[in-house]
């Protein structure tokens, strides 16, 4: 069973940057994309990019330009660097196994981290 543990959150100022890190343990299959979601109160968990094994990248238009996703299968761990952070990208930030489109998950969720922009 694939467990994950998200890090990195905190407190920026609106155009700051932050760089979250996911390590995952148990099996993680070299199909499987290793991506980063975001949630707020009331809303629906979204996806916000998403990686392969192979490098193939997706990103949610919200973050295109701001937010590099990167991963090292080795270690199984999935980074995001958060560029030029706006209010609006305030949420709980999430990793977890699944397609690369996101539409899919295949663990459960960790506890996530929390992200806020505010000045």
């Amino acid at each position: 069973q694939v467990r994950l543990v998200e890090s990195g959150g905190g407190l920026v100022q609106p155009g700051g940057s932050l760089r979250l890190s996911c390590a995952a343990s148990g099996k993680i299959y070299s199909e499987d994309a290793l991506g980063w979601y975001r949630q707020t109160p009331g809303k629906v968990r979204e996806l916000v990019a998403a990686i392969t094994s192979d490098g193939t990248t997706n990103y949610a238009d919200f973050v295109k330009g701001r937010f590099t996703i990167s991963r090292d299968n080795a270690k199984k761990t999935v980074a995001l660097e958060m560029n030029d952070l706006k209010p609006e990208d305030t949420a709980r930030y999430y990793c977890n196994t699944g397609t690369l489109s996101g539409t899919t998950v295949f663990a459960s969720w960790g506890q996530g981290t929390q992200v806020t922009v505010s000045t």
